[in-house]
C-alpha cells in the first residue's frame, strides 16, 4: 500500500482554510508514523526547508514556499481504560473536531467544550487549543514526538509540555526541533462539566450530559464562526491579550462595558473581539480580506484574497486597538512567506 504521495509544484489552495492560492516546490501526503518519521529525517539529513502541516487551519500563505511541505495524514484512535479514567492514544493526523464526535458518541466526556476548533490532533498541543474555559492541556496526558536531531520518538508528559495560554515548548525550545506524532488524552469517567465560560453558564444542569454541551458548543460555533469552507478564515484570527489588573481597572473606567476573563490573581485576559468590535472594525477591508461582519475576531477570504492582504489587514487592526486601548493584539495564526515562518509585526 502506498504510504506516501509526493507531488511536485504543487497547490496549496486546498490545504489552507484560508484559501490562499500559493504553491510549494514539492507536497509530500504521508499516511503512516513510519513513512512520517523516514520523510521527516531525510528532509533534515539534507538541510531542506520544510513546513510540517495538518489542517492548515493555522497558517497564512504569504508567498509561494520555496520548499517541501509534509501533509501529516497518520490516522489512528486507540483507547484503554481504568476504574477512574479513559486513555485515548491518537495519532497526529486525526481530525480535532472528529475525534471530540468519536469521544462524545462514546460517552467519554471532557472534550465537548472543544469540538469544532479546525485541525488535526497533531496541531493542538503547539499553541495549546482551547475554547470556552477548557484548554488541551487540561486533558492532555502526553505528547510523542520524533526528535529531528537524533531520530528518536520521544515522549512528554503534560508538565513538561510548558502549556500556557496559546503556548508550548513547541513554539519555544522544541520550534523547528520536532514534529508532533501523536498525544495522549486522560478523560475522568467522573464527568463534570465546564460551563463558567460565556454563554454556556446559561445551560440547564439538571440531567445534563457530555452530548448536550457538545450540541450547544457546536451551535454557538456554526452561529458566530463562518464555515472556511464556505468563506475562507482560521477561526479566530487574535489572541485575547493578557493584561495587568492595573491596566484592566484604568480601561474599565473609560469602557464600562469591557469584557474581560480573570487569569490569575494579577492578570486579566480581554475580549480581543469586543475590542475590535468597540473600535468599529467590523466589516473593514483590505482588498478581498475583511473583518467578519459577525465575528470581529474572525479575518475572512471573501474569494481573492492574498496572504499579503490578510496580514495588512491585520496590521492595521493592531494598530487601531493600540491607538485607542493601549493594548497589544497578537495574531494566532503562523505567517508563511517563502522560505518558512516569518515573523509577526
Amino acid at each position: 500500500m502506498t504510504t506516501q504521495i509526493m507531488k511536485p509544484s504543487a497547490s496549496l489552495k486546498a490545504y489552507n482554510t484560508f484559501g490562499i492560492d500559493h504553491s510549494c516546490l514539492f507536497l509530500h501526503e504521508v499516511q503512516d508514523k513510519a513513512t512520517l518519521v523516514s520523510t521527516c529525517l531525510d528532509l533534515y539529513a539534507q538541510d531542506l526547508p520544510v513546513l510540517i502541516l495538518g489542517g492548515g487551519s493555522n497558517i497564512v500563505l504569504v508567498d509561494d514556499y520555496q520548499g517541501h511541505v509534509v501533509k501529516v495524514l497518520t490516522k489512528g484512535i486507540e483507547c484503554e481504560e481504568d476504574d477512574a479514567f479513559f486513555y485515548l492514544h491518537v495519532e497526529a493526523g486525526e481530525n480535532w473536531h472528529e475525534l471530540v464526535t468519536f469521544c462524545v458518541k462514546e460517552g467519554m466526556g471532557g472534550l465537548e467544550n472543544l469540538a469544532l476548533i479546525p485541525g488535526t490532533v497533531g496541531a493542538a498541543p503547539i499553541q495549546n487549543i482551547g475554547a470556552y474555559g477548557v484548554e488541551l492541556c487540561d486533558i492532555c496526558d502526553w505528547v510523542e514526538y520524533l526528535e529531528l536531531a537524533s531520530g528518536e520518538l520521544k515522549r512528554l508528559s503534560v508538565a513538561e509540555c510548558e502549556f500556557a495560554y496559546r503556548e508550548s515548548i513547541f513554539k519555544q525550545e522544541l520550534k523547528g526541533k520536532a514534529v508532533i506524532t501523536a498525544i495522549g488524552i486522560k478523560l475522568a469517567k467522573q464527568w463534570q462539566p465546564i460551563l463558567s465560560y460565556g454563554p454556556l453558564s446559561t445551560i440547564a444542569q439538571a440531567n445534563l450530559t457530555p452530548k448536550h454541551v457538545f450540541d450547544y458548543v457546536c451551535q454557538l460555533r456554526r452561529e458566530k464562526l463562518p464555515d472556511p469552507v464556505v468563506l475562507g478564515n482560521v477561526g479566530s484570527f487574535f489572541k485575547n491579550p493578557v493584561i495587568p489588573v492595573s491596566t484592566f481597572e484604568r480601561l474599565q473606567e473609560r469602557y464600562p462595558d469591557i469584557v474581560a476573563f480573570k487569569m490569575g490573581h494579577q492578570h486579566m485576559k480581554l475580549a480581543a473581539a469586543w475590542l475590535i468590535d468597540k473600535a468599529g472594525l467590523k466589516g473593514m477591508r483590505c482588498s478581498d480580506a475583511s473583518v467578519h461582519e459577525k465575528q470581529a475576531l474572525v479575518l475572512v477570504n471573501n474569494g481573492g484574497a492574498t496572504g499579503r492582504d490578510v496580514c495588512q489587514l491585520a496590521e492595521l487592526i493592531i494598530e487601531r486597538i493600540m491607538q485607542l486601548f493601549g493594548v497589544q493584539l497578537e495574531a494566532e495564526p503562523r505567517l508563511i512567506g517563502a522560505m518558512g515562518e516569518m515573523n509577526k509585526g
